[in-house]
């Protein structure tokens, strides 16, 4: 997305341990509430790790939480989790929270977080085969086991949200923040 927007950009991985963050902090608040931290935690976690490394260099991080019926979901790590995953979203609403953030040396400078509720249809499994086997191992790496740009749009019934967010980065409000730091042209 960044480079589709028409950003110059070094990618860094940052090497935390998501899961253990996730773990770290499921107890407490309400749903929303405690998605929407998780996913600011681990954007900031990102940022932060990297920024350390790059001494006044501004970092963005991002992250995605996926939350149905109660349950924060994880990425599938391989094709039987996102076959489960795909189940347990089939013919339910869910909600994804997008969180960004910029990142410079210690601190974290700006964030944002936007959320959408999508419908999964009641897809066949012999829907959900056919998807698998073209999709796999590209979905792996998207916390809902879809990427709504391509094939994934036809899971749905119902998409109400930001469709950059959905995709995993709220961008337009990203950008005009890179414009307030001076990094992109007012």
């Amino acid at each position: 997305m960044l480079a589709a927007a028409g950003l110059e950009f070094t990618t860094a991985m940052p090497g935390i341990d998501e899961e253990a963050i996730k773990s770290a902090h499921l107890e407490g608040a309400s749903d929303h509430s405690r998605a929407l931290a998780i996913a600011e935690i681990l954007a900031s976690r990102k940022a932060l790790t990297v920024a350390q490394r790059h001494a006044g260099a501004l970092v963005i991080g991002s992250d995605q939480i996926l939350i149905c019926d109660g349950k924060i979901f994880s990425k599938a790590i391989d094709e039987a989790s996102a076959r489960d995953t795909l189940r347990a979203l089939r013919g339910r609403e869910h909600e994804l929270i997008a969180a960004v953030v910029i990142g410079k040396d210690d601190a974290i400078v700006w964030k944002h977080a936007d959320n959408a509720r999508l419908t999964m249809r009641d897809f066949s499994d012999e829907f959900l085969d056919q998807y698998l086997m073209s999709e796999i191992p590209e979905v792996l790496g998207s916390v809902g086991c879809y990427r709504i740009e391509g094939r994934g749009a036809q899971l749905f019934s119902r998409a109400v949200g930001d469709q950059f967010s959905i995709r995993g980065l709220p961008l337009l409000p990203l950008l005009e923040a890179l414009r307030g730091f001076g990094v992109l042209t007012r």
